[in-house]
């Protein structure tokens, strides 16, 4: 039986743990072209791996690909998913905010032979939100609390000035809708994208983000109420070995969505 090809848009810690999964046998697959703007990254990780997959760009990607995973940036979503939908290609989507600020792109998937995957990432209590969505939601928020390092380079502190170096208490930096957190934390909300998308949408979905020196890992709280009641699921997500922006969870997720795509058998959800 001939082995899925697997396409990685991104060679940073996602597609390196999707690569060790390969290597071990945990993903029964056969990675057959990779691309990365750092084309150092991009040979490294072809070079990891027996047979060496191509180095090519995102288009060639998706020609040489049965399942491709975006795991880049939100700015590869719109190009990567397009192509990929449209030659009927399953796609796995990581940076979820590119995903929700462009909605057509489901459009272009449910005439699609390939299926559009969105991973939980580094998120819990998505299997419930997307149950209680059926008999009706009231209020999702979701509370994002993480150590001041994480938040460097987000536009919110930039525009406001803010140096959060030497915080020694807790400081909330954000309240306000999904929307609103994506432009202004586009590297630190993706999962709030997610619950987004899953449930009551990215104007109505509330979150809330927290600077706290005292933790380590990367918490996010999901908070639910509908006419099925109501349900809280805390996540603390270390991070990657291979990049601390990225939660170990979020790649262990994509890995989890590519076995998903390749069996016959879902749990959960």
């Amino acid at each position: 039986m001939r082995l899925r090809r697997l396409g990685l848009v991104g060679c940073g810690a996602i597609g390196k743990a999707i690569a060790a999964h390969v290597r071990s046998g945990g993903i029964r697959a056969r990675i057959t072209a990779v691309c990365d703007q750092n084309g150092k990254a991009a040979e490294q990780l072809s070079l990891s791996l027996r047979p060496a997959p191509k180095v090519v760009d995102f288009k060639r990607v998706v020609d040489l690909s049965d399942i491709v995973v975006e795991c880049a940036s939100v700015g590869a979503v719109v190009p990567v998913v397009a192509l990929a939908l449209r030659r009927n290609r399953d796609v796995v989507v990581m940076s979820e905010i590119g995903l929700m600020e462009n909605p057509w792109l489901f459009r272009i998937a449910e005439r699609s032979k390939g299926r559009l995957v969105v991973p939980s990432g580094a998120l819990g209590g998505l299997d419930v939100l997307r149950a209680a969505a059926g008999a009706g939601l009231k209020r999702v928020t979701l509370v994002t609390r993480k150590p001041p390092a994480a938040f460097a380079g987000a536009p919110y502190l930039k525009s406001r000035r803010l140096n959060l170096d030497g915080l020694k208490r807790p400081r909330v930096l954000f309240r306000g809708n999904v929307s609103q957190a994506a432009r202004n934390f586009p590297a630190n909300v993706n999962v709030a994208a997610t619950a987004a998308m899953a449930g009551l949408g990215p104007k109505v979905t509330r979150v809330e983000v927290i600077a706290d020196p005292s933790v380590r890992a990367n918490i996010h709280t999901l908070e639910i109420e509908g006419n099925f009641g109501k349900a809280v699921c805390r996540v603390e997500n270390l991070p990657s070995p291979d990049n601390p922006r990225t939660s170990y969870l979020a790649a262990l997720s994509a890995v989890a969505a590519i076995k998903r795509l390749l069996g016959g058998v879902e749990i959960g959800g």
